[in-house]
């Protein structure tokens, strides 16, 4: 067995004298040969590593399902809206911009951008707003703050199909609402909350508000957690009460968050269903007063007697460039605040 010793500075490894050759004195030491560089484990391995069809490897999981759930429906939507498909299939023709044409006359189609369009209007600012201000009240460790945080955040986790049913059992004429205005002599008949087209759009959008709240009260409790508290303290001793300290410290310093959550908002606004449905009915108010562009999008393309998929697909396509046109202000808004 060979037993080394540790190597000594100018001179080669000591070995013992079983490992000496026949004729050399004991305990001579042997000079050390210097290495040469060779193909070794890690220098394959960075070779392999070099390759340049590695990371395409890597990423073709992303790219796989980014193609077939993004790109292609995106891509057959747009080649159907110039076309008469219908919603069962069979052969369609190519009917150029007629879809197009169609929509700029269609008055139920300006109808449900109206609606869209409003309810972004009024949902994006408060959405904005209130969580701040809900998050501002719920940041700072107090005995039991966590009852109030946990409670503004139960909305989240309800599926909208269940708030819609809880607001409904609310909001209908003999509901929780009405019968207790009447009871307690404030009205004296029922309020038409989901009968009457503006009183359903303005329900909806409480919903909206409700079950969101907590959500983004969340981005806005990581986004106050770097704002520095010395710029509070230095705001304090200027003599700044707390509104001015909410105006002039704390928005500035959330103000990335309010972009980010107003870009969201907006985004789920033009995109809103369910709510519409739930408390407006399946024709989306009476006689689809209600209807936004997705509920529109559902009565012109999917009705499998009437429904004409080209057309739904056109009416698609508008929603996107609206909402591609939402994004880029956003966007731009954004940049021109940074600079």
């Amino acid at each position: 067995m060979t037993t080394l010793s540790p190597p000594t500075k100018g001179s080669g490894v000591a070995v013992s004298s079983r490992d000496s050759r026949p004729g050399e004195p004991s305990g001579r030491r042997r000079p050390l040969r210097a290495l040469k560089p060779g193909p070794t484990a890690d220098a394959g391995g960075a070779a392999l590593y070099r390759r340049w069809w590695l990371p395409w490897l890597w990423m073709s999981p992303a790219i796989i399902g980014v193609t077939a759930f993004g790109v292609y429906p995106f891509l057959n939507t747009l080649l159907l809206s110039f076309t008469d498909a219908k919603p069962l299939g069979g052969a369609a023709s190519f009917v150029g911009l007629d879809n197009y044409t169609r929509l700029l006359g269609d008055s139920d189609f300006w109808l449900a951008t109206r609606n869209s369009v409003l309810y972004a209007v009024i949902v994006v600012p408060l959405m904005v707003l209130l969580p701040l201000m809900l998050a501002v009240l719920v940041e700072k460790n107090l005995p039991g703050i966590g009852f109030f945080r946990s409670a503004f955040y139960t909305p989240v986790l309800a599926s909208s199909v269940v708030v819609g049913l809880s607001w409904q059992w609310l909001l209908s004429d003999h509901g929780l609402v009405n019968t207790w205005l009447q009871k307690a002599h404030i009205i004296r008949s029922a309020i038409p909350f989901l009968s009457d087209s503006w009183l359903i759009l303005l329900c909806a959008m409480g919903l909206t508000l409700w079950k969101g709240l907590g959500w983004y009260m969340i981005f806005y409790l990581a986004a106050l957690g770097n704002v520095p508290k010395e710029l509070h303290e230095a705001a304090a001793v200027d003599g700044a009460g707390p509104v001015r300290r909410f105006w002039h410290v704390t928005m500035p310093g959330v103000r990335t968050s309010m972009m980010l959550v107003g870009t969201l908002t907006g985004i789920g606004s033009l995109r809103v269903f369910t709510e519409i449905y739930m408390l407006g009915g399946a024709t989306g108010g009476p006689g689809g007063a209600d209807r936004t562009l997705p509920f529109y999008i559902r009565d012109v393309a999917l009705d499998p007697l009437t429904g004409n998929a080209g057309y739904g697909s056109a009416v698609s396509v508008a929603l996107f460039v609206l909402t591609l046109g939402l994004t880029l202000l956003a966007q731009r808004l954004t940049k021109e605040d940074e600079s």
